[in-house]
């Protein structure tokens, strides 16, 4: 490939003698003697490297430099500055210039410096083209990830979303769950039809049986006209309903009707209305645990549960992160006009090393906010937030205890490590016994009574309600 070089500089014969030491090189050159006319010649083609003077008329090269640093995709610039200005140069560098020359230079010095920005060029394309070819062969619809985990979920996507089966997503918060639904529509046999989001633990328990089911006028206060619900405005799509561990058992028993008769009755009507609806569902919750507390119909888990889809959390997919990572940045710096493109390794280390408990919500937040502050063209490790460059966000330690394999977080306090060890060896007994306390505890071989104890003081009882 021809690289284009633009030479910005007033003296017209400067200009003669750079273009006469580059000739040979290959490289498509130009020229301009002013900013004016180099915001033309970038205007039409924006070239691989400009050679840019500091002292123009009217308008320094250092103030077209941070015009330029600003474009989507900027080129490479070589300041020029006089003998003995090497401050200025400094700081033209620091303004985003990717190196300097001073007059008067040699000619072999010039050809050097002009042939390493070309070659950084060349490499930037490449890296990027590389990151893309990875994220496509990495990648299902919006979601990527090359880990093994991700390629079950990937796999189990494409067998079930062009049947009408229930889906039900499990996943810690963060995880992507929502992603996950979106692309079941899409390769269903109702993506013609809209897909329609509904948190359920967002709602209000007095508004989520009119949000899910419309109404007609006059069924409560505030009801002045006829409302359709969700699930008709999802007819002949996706429903997806989120968070549905969170959903009260008294709306359960309602949409568990809904998914037997493929009928809705709206607040406050007595008339059926036929829809035809792919009802995908998500939960962060143990919905067994909740089972069991009485806090979840086990008719209506059946039903959604039809095909399960377990996303794993980000801490257990550390390959995925440097390909999230790199598309989150690529995706960041295009959308905010910002020249930052790379990430140094050992900022990538402290990525990959970190526990991520917000997961990869957690980690786009972060990159985001790293590349709205990077002061370079690459992300750093000065420009991640501090809690992902403390002790905090060392790796996980992993314990075997009696064949169970226990992923515990870096804590330097002795008695917070204990608790932490207690509440996952716990909470492991419980998950074997679906949230059973009493069965629980015949496993770790405690009173019924010392278990709840436990479990108030680790902070667990809210979870698997021991009262």
């Amino acid at each position: 490939m021809t690289r284009r070089v633009l030479i910005v500089d007033d003296e017209e014969a400067a200009r003669y003698g750079i273009r006469r030491a580059l000739s040979r090189e290959g490289y498509a050159l130009d020229e301009a003697g002013s900013t004016y006319e180099a915001r033309r010649r970038v205007a039409a083609v924006v070239p691989d490297v400009i050679l840019l003077d500091v002292n123009l008329p009217g308008e320094s090269g250092l103030e077209y430099l941070s015009e330029l640093a600003a474009l989507p995709a900027p080129p490479l610039v070589v300041i020029i500055t006089a003998h003995g200005n090497e401050r200025m140069a400094v700081d033209a560098i620091k303004g985003g210039a990717h190196d300097y020359i001073s007059k008067p230079f040699e000619v072999d010095d010039l050809r050097i410096v002009v042939k390493n920005a070309v070659e950084t060029v060349a490499l930037r394309q490449e890296n990027r083209a590389l990151r893309t070819r990875l994220a496509g062969a990495n990648g299902f619809g919006s979601m990527i990830g090359k880990s093994e985990g991700m390629q079950r979920v990937f796999s189990t996507i494409e067998k079930v979303a062009d049947t009408d089966v229930t889906v039900l997503i499990r996943g810690e918060s963060g995880t992507g769950k929502e992603l996950v639904a979106q692309e079941v529509h899409r390769r269903s046999g109702h993506r013609t039809g809209e897909f329609v989001a509904m948190n359920c633990a967002a709602m209000p328990a007095e508004l989520i049986e009119s949000e899910l089911f419309g109404h007609e006028k006059g069924a409560f206060t505030g009801a002045a006209a006829r409302r359709k619900g969700k699930f008709e405005a999802a007819d002949g799509g996706t429903i997806f309903l989120d968070e549905i561990g969170d959903m009260s058992v008294t709306t359960q028993a309602k949409v568990l009707r809904v998914l037997e008769g493929r009928v809705v009755e709206r607040l406050g009507g007595d008339v059926s209305v036929p829809v035809d609806v792919r009802v995908v569902s998500a939960t962060h919750k143990n919905l067994e645990a909740e089972i069991a507390e009485g806090r979840f119909r086990q008719d209506l888990y059946y039903r959604l549960r039809v095909v399960t889809i377990e996303l794993p959390p980000l801490r257990d997919r550390r390959d995925d992160i440097p390909l999230l990572a790199n598309d989150m940045l690529n995706r960041y710096a295009s959308l905010y006009g910002l020249r930052c493109r790379d990430i140094e390794p050992a900022a990538m280390r402290r990525l990959v090393e970190y526990q991520w408990p917000g997961n990869v919500r957690e980690l786009r937040n972060a990159i985001e906010r790293a590349v709205v502050l990077a002061g370079g063209e690459t992300l750093t490790e000065a420009d991640l937030s501090a809690e992902l460059t403390t002790k905090a966000g060392q790796p996980a330690s992993s314990l075997d205890v009696d064949g169970d394999v226990l992923t515990l977080p870096f804590v330097e306090d002795f008695r917070e490590a204990r608790k932490e060890f207690e509440r996952a060896y716990i909470e492991k007994r419980l998950a074997e016994t679906g949230g059973n306390v009493t069965r629980a505890a015949e496993l770790l071989e405690m009173h019924r009574q010392s278990l709840q104890h436990k479990l108030r003081e680790l902070g667990i009882r809210k979870k698997y309600s021991v009262e």
